[in-house]
């Protein structure tokens, strides 16, 4: 079989997730390979390992570069404190006044408490640096290659981060303009209102794409081995929680030569497992991947990956 579907032109943004070593970063670069021949494509990195970099062979970084050899590929490796970073400066004067007009902290506090990162931030802020791509509107498609699994379930669950993180903000303003009200008879909204009433909007924009099957395809990559599968039922589990349904599997590192008495051991070891995933995994078009001789390491490699993902006579 072939990964199918990602010609849908409503389809925005393919997530690839899985165990750490399963060959995300690979599946992932390839599918934006072949996606990018036919549409504008943006290859994001939020694994703070960034192996896009080396499995381009291409210095990528934090900032929008073209991919070398792919004329309508480009890729970004989100670096989470960077993003924090540069959403602080961009929104430090209504943060402060948030602090300043609902707690006791002085200026220095203030300041202080903006310099520290808080804990879960590096999935939100990854996430809506994905989504500001996307209402951008520049690419066509936009492909996401994951770190490991958890950090991949915190990514999804980012948007309840961040709607927590607003309700007790929203708690904090509710005692400030109950205080104005109650002296001035009166309450205007603002720039901290707007404030986290654009990141309530953010919060939506992200759900609302998150669980809408027309616009967004999560794929998870596994490798037939227990540890793998296992990891693979629980995040199937947790995105179905979360009202995300993966529709295709990719399984990498398939033993299919018998050309040595090794390559026959593993096909053997690796053919329980194989059944394992047609049983409980069999509503899901599964993408079997052999394993390659070489490492799969700059553009003709991942063309040769592309191949076998999505057919060699047809690219979708």
């Amino acid at each position: 079989m072939a990964l199918a579907g990602l010609d849908n032109i409503d389809l925005k943004l393919i997530i690839f997730g899985g165990k750490g070593g399963v060959g995300k970063t690979s599946c992932a670069i390839a599918t934006a390979v072949a996606l990018s021949e036919k549409y504008k494509t943006l290859l994001i990195s939020t694994d703070p390992a960034h192996s896009v970099s080396d499995c381009l062979e291409q210095q990528i970084g934090f900032r929008v570069v073209k991919v070398n050899g792919a004329e309508n590929l480009s890729a970004i490796e989100v670096v989470a404190d960077e993003a924090l970073a540069v959403f602080i400066s961009e929104h430090q004067a209504e943060l402060k006044k948030l602090l300043d007009t609902s707690t006791n902290l002085d200026n220095q506090d203030i300041e202080e408490m903006l310099s520290l990162s808080i804990p879960g931030i590096d999935e939100v802020m990854s996430f809506k640096t994905i989504i500001d791509f996307i209402d951008e509107g520049q690419f066509e498609k936009y492909v996401v290659d994951t770190a490991p699994t958890g950090h991949a379930l915190r990514l999804i669950s980012s948007p309840r981060l961040l709607d927590d993180w607003i309700k007790v903000a929203a708690r904090m303003r509710w005692k400030y303009r109950y205080m104005i009200t109650s002296f001035s008879g009166s309450y205007q909204q603002d720039e901290v209102d707007t404030f986290l009433l654009g990141l309530k909007r953010t919060v939506k924009r992200i759900e609302n794409i998150l669980k809408d099957q027309t616009r967004c395809e999560f794929i998870p990559v596994c490798i037939p081995e227990a540890m793998a599968i296992m990891e693979t039922g629980r995040l199937l589990s947790a995105l179905n929680q979360s009202e995300i349904i993966a529709r295709q599997m990719i399984v990498n590192n398939v033993m299919q030569s018998e050309g040595c008495s090794f390559c026959i051991k593993r096909k053997v070891g690796q053919l329980p497992y194989l059944q394992e995933i047609d049983r409980v995994y069999g509503n899901l078009n599964t993408v079997e991947v052999p394993v390659f001789t070489n490492e799969i390491k700059g553009l003709d490699a991942l063309y040769e990956l592309k191949n076998v993902l999505f057919g060699e006579e047809t690219i979708l």
